[in-house]
């Protein structure tokens, strides 16, 4: 080797090169960026509670009734949530309607009985059964068109649309047409009296 390679080899193995990373801001950083996840957090828990609060006028969740008739339907699936009717993204969140959850469905003729683990079990009578259709989205699920349950209801003087989603989903075609038929029926006895 030359002298003036070795010389270069030399100066280069005495030069070190200047620390890129500054700890201090790189960890001031990291903090802020916790910290402001965390507080987004807390505001979107904080709405949760508003949305809570404001729709507490909501009547108590009607539980099954001892003795139930016979099943005409049964199901099991997931509960995606409940919303005002007709108002896809208008999420109910009083009485847990807005946990999602699994769920058994079971349809007799006394009404819809709904029972979710882990979460608040409820029933909807017979006679505040208004219809079910097939749809493709509730309360930000959105499914493929047709892979959504949604059954409406009444509960005081509210109409709620509640969305399940069979873990069969060729299923939801027989159960609308079992609850429509049943409100159909329900809706012709009560005109007849």
């Amino acid at each position: 080797m030359t002298p003036a390679v070795i010389q270069l080899a030399a100066e280069a193995a005495e030069r070190q090169s200047a620390e890129v990373t500054d700890w201090g801001a790189r960890i001031a950083w990291v903090v802020g960026l916790l910290v402001f996840i965390a507080f987004v957090y807390w505001l979107m828990r904080q709405g949760w509670k508003w949305r809570g609060a404001l729709q507490s006028d909501l009547p108590e969740l009607p539980a099954a009734p001892d003795g139930l008739p016979e099943h005409r339907l049964a199901l099991t699936g997931r509960y995606h949530g409940s919303t005002t009717a007709g108002q896809w993204l208008d999420r109910i969140v009083a009485h847990g309607l807005g946990v999602r959850s699994r769920v058994e469905l079971t349809l007799t003729d006394a009404g819809l009985d709904v029972v979710r683990p882990g979460a608040t079990d409820f029933f909807v009578p017979a006679a505040q059964l208004r219809g079910a259709r097939l749809d493709k989205g509730i309360a930000g699920k959105v499914l493929t068109e047709g892979g959504l349950l949604v059954v409406t209801w009444a509960h005081g003087d509210k109409l709620i649309d509640s969305g399940f989603r069979s873990d069969r989903a060729a299923e939801h075609a027989a159960w609308v047409e079992a609850i429509n038929l049943m409100n159909q029926s329900i809706t012709t006895e009560g005109a007849e009296r």
